[in-house]
């Protein structure tokens, strides 16, 4: 028989201890979501179950008592460390759910700079890390514009990417060991090695689960040097995005690597507020560095690869250096954002997907051409448009922005008449050009309508990894997977 919401709390209390378990209501409601239901947030509506507790987790030990007691009662959990995602994976659809929050184990474990390594806790502010080791001289290379707010943690189980990922790779490119513990108590440690042929790369049942395989408890990354005195700025107008495509593959096919590397159309170039400059066009923007021969070499083979398209003319590279000052998110910022949505009722939602460089202009140029031809609301939107921002060898993403004002509905009912249709254009179009669905945010909640359709044949294997390691389905239930 199931056990009641106050016997979960009851049971929780004698695991953890009483001042580990919040059940205080505000706290409640404010872990029932995550940034995917911005409006309804900054009016206080929580329309979600709520949870039954909020565990404050310590340490990989309580990680697995706690988890071997949910599940051996099928009590659904949710993962959370810093609360910066995007795609309703927090949610707690299922009634009485537990919050499993790991963003008290913030301790930096250590800082290994004969191996390059840093070894942190789950609940280790990305932010915090990446000072310290800048103080050191190194940097881990992951800037993401959630930097100030987001943990290891939940950086590891998105499948995270940060804004300098054509020079220093994704959070999977960066992960050398992890620890994790499983739904049954099982606490797993996968070694740091710099590389290994011992079967498949395990790391990566781990990297990306999103919560729905395991909790994660700490992770270790790779360390780099830090030489910002060599960064170098380059930026250019152009008349289309199509183009700006062929740019950026002839940059990545040639074999350099800047690590910025950004193509935004005229709308979205507009909205980060390029216009001055780019005067109603698209806009490429780069920046290279490292060592300073390589930073150089590096912008030099750009120079000469945007020379040979006459299209291009330079911009102000200082605009885009203050640009570049001020990429993350941070408090003010955040409420900022929420002030201006409380009094326009006017937000604005991205969705990342991917695409190899013979599709990706197909599939930026029939999403746009499709949501203003067939979106129903289409009068309502005050933005729509998009960047590339993280290019490789075959291919690069495309990340739509779309802005609209929320118009003749309740608040409850903005996301089923913008959000959500708007959301399944764009994934639907990228999935019909042969791209995939998300880039680098996770499946979240909201689209896992088509995880299927996305892996196809290969779906097997990931519903084979729920079915081994989480077979009562209490792992953050409605994530990646669809529901029945």
């Amino acid at each position: 028989m199931a056990l009641s919401r106050e016997a979960i709390v009851e049971q929780l209390q004698k695991i953890a201890g009483p001042e580990q378990v919040i059940t205080d209501e505000q706290v409640l409601k404010e872990n029932s979501h995550d940034r995917y239901r911005k409006l309804q947030s900054v009016f206080g509506i929580y329309a979600l179950p709520l949870p039954a507790a909020v565990v404050k987790l310590t340490d990989v030990e309580q990680v697995s008592a706690v988890l071997k007691f949910l599940n051996e009662n099928k009590i659904n959990c949710v993962p959370r460390t810093g609360g910066s995602a995007t795609e309703g994976g927090l949610e707690t659809i299922v009634e009485n759910s537990v919050v499993l929050d790991g963003s008290g184990m913030n301790r930096i474990i250590k800082i290994d700079a004969d191996n390059m390594l840093a070894t942190a806790q789950c609940g280790v502010n990305l932010e915090v890390l990446e000072n310290q080791l800048r103080a050191q001289g190194f940097t881990t290379g992951h800037s993401p514009q959630s930097k100030p707010l987001a943990q290891m943690g939940g950086l590891v189980a998105t499948r995270s990417i940060g804004q300098f990922s054509t020079l220093y790779g994704a959070i999977e490119d960066m992960v050398v060991g992890l620890e994790a513990v499983f739904p049954n108590g099982q606490i797993t440690r996968i070694k740091n090695v710099p590389r290994r042929a011992c079967g498949p790369d395990i790391r990566h049942v781990i990297i990306g689960n999103e919560g729905a395989l395991c909790y994660i408890t700490e992770v270790t990354v790779k360390m780099f040097t830090y030489q910002p005195e060599n960064n170098l700025f380059f930026g250019y107008a152009l008349d289309n995005m199509k183009t700006g495509f062929a740019i950026l593959r002839e940059i990545m096919v040639t074999g350099f690597r800047p690590s910025i590397a950004r193509l935004y159309d005229a709308e979205d170039g507009a909205q980060h507020g390029f216009d001055q400059f780019a005067e109603g066009k698209c806009l490429l923007i780069f920046m290279t560095e490292g060592p300073k021969g390589i930073s150089r070499a590096t912008g030099e083979g750009i120079e000469e690869i945007v020379a040979r398209y006459d299209e291009c003319r330079k911009v102000n590279t200082q605009i885009i250096e203050n640009w570049f000052n001020h990429l993350n998110w941070d408090p003010s910022k955040v409420q900022a954002e929420r002030d201006f949505m409380r009094k326009n009722l006017n937000l604005g939602f991205t969705t990342e997907v991917s695409g190899n460089w013979s599709c990706i202009n197909t599939i930026y140029e029939n999403t746009i051409k499709r949501i203003r031809e067939e979106f129903p609301h289409a009068e309502d939107l005050t933005m729509l448009g998009g960047h590339s921002s993280h290019s490789y060898q075959t291919g690069t993403n495309m990340y739509f922005v779309y802005d609209y004002n929320v118009v003749n509905c309740a608040m409850e009912e903005e996301l089923e008449k913008y959000h959500v249709p708007l959301n399944a254009m764009i994934v639907e179009e990228t999935l019909k050009a042969g791209g995939s669905m998300v880039h680098h945010h996770g499946i979240g909640k909201y689209r896992t309508p088509w995880t299927k359709e996305e892996h196809g044949s290969a779906y097997y294997i990931l519903k084979a990894l729920k079915d081994v390691f989480d077979p009562n389905g209490i792992m953050n239930t409605g994530t990646i997977y669809p529901l029945k």
